[in-house]
């Protein structure tokens, strides 16, 4: 982070224009990212606000995925709102390339991203090393309420998660998953009858069984819960006994 102005957030960042309006996407460290965007809105109606309220089951798993990976995580960008004026810098040789600087008072809204936000701040308390990372932050200018609140809808609407089996097949950290892929590979009956990426089978498919299913049904097997990780002896059991 840049320091030409003591009385402004300065970010290296670039400029670019979509729909007419114009976006920096900045770079920031992650130690001053609860600092620049605030969240106070739980006491706020919904049709006064412009974000979800924030989901507080969630925040503990992406805390725990920061802190038990802190040379393999990866957070996409958050997007955000600045209502202030905001200067923007160009480089001498570059004039999308530069510094821009949002005034500290900034009132700066989070279009996308609150809980990534939240799990930073949280994850920061244990582990303060993980602020000299970075993160990309997409801002525009706040337009009102009406403005952000589409772009809320906007950038929600099509969004799609990924099904339950493409999770488990490019899962490369959780050992169900991997577990699940070594069955579906090599034991039969799952070997060239198990449906890898979708997580229902069509009717003219000549699939049998599913990825995920497979592998929830390898967790009842062994009676595992939610949390429960598995040990090489089980996983070892498994395969050995399915090869049989």
């Amino acid at each position: 982070m840049c320091s030409q102005n003591p009385n402004h957030y300065s970010f290296p960042a670039v400029r670019g224009i979509q729909a007419g309006r114009p976006f920096y996407i900045a770079t920031c460290p992650l130690r001053i990212i609860p600092k620049i965007f605030s969240y106070n809105e739980d006491d706020v109606p919904p049709e006064l606000r412009a974000q979800r309220t924030l989901n507080k089951t969630r925040i503990p798993y992406m805390v725990k995925y920061l802190l038990d990976n802190p040379k393999e995580y990866v957070f996409s960008a958050l997007t955000a709102s600045v209502g202030i004026d905001i200067s923007f810098i160009d480089h001498e040789d570059a004039p999308n390339l530069g510094t821009l600087q949002i005034p500290m008072d900034a009132q700066i809204l989070i279009n996308d991203g609150q809980h990534r936000r939240k799990a930073i701040e949280e994850a920061l308390k244990e582990n303060p090393d993980l602020g000299q990372d970075n993160i990309p932050v997409l801002f525009f200018i706040d337009e009102g309420l009406d403005r952000s609140q589409q772009m809320f809808a906007d950038l929600n609407k099509y969004a799609v998660k990924p099904s339950p089996s493409l999770g488990t097949l490019y899962d490369h950290r959780d050992e169900s998953s991997e577990l699940a892929r070594e069955l579906a590979t090599s034991v039969k009956p799952f070997i060239g009858l198990t449906e890898m990426e979708k997580s229902s089978i069509s009717p003219k498919s000549n699939k049998l069984f599913t990825l995920s299913s497979i592998k929830q049904s390898t967790r009842a097997l062994l009676g595992k819960g939610p949390k429960d990780g598995l040990v090489k002896k089980e996983k070892n059991s498994l395969l050995t006994f399915g090869k049989k």
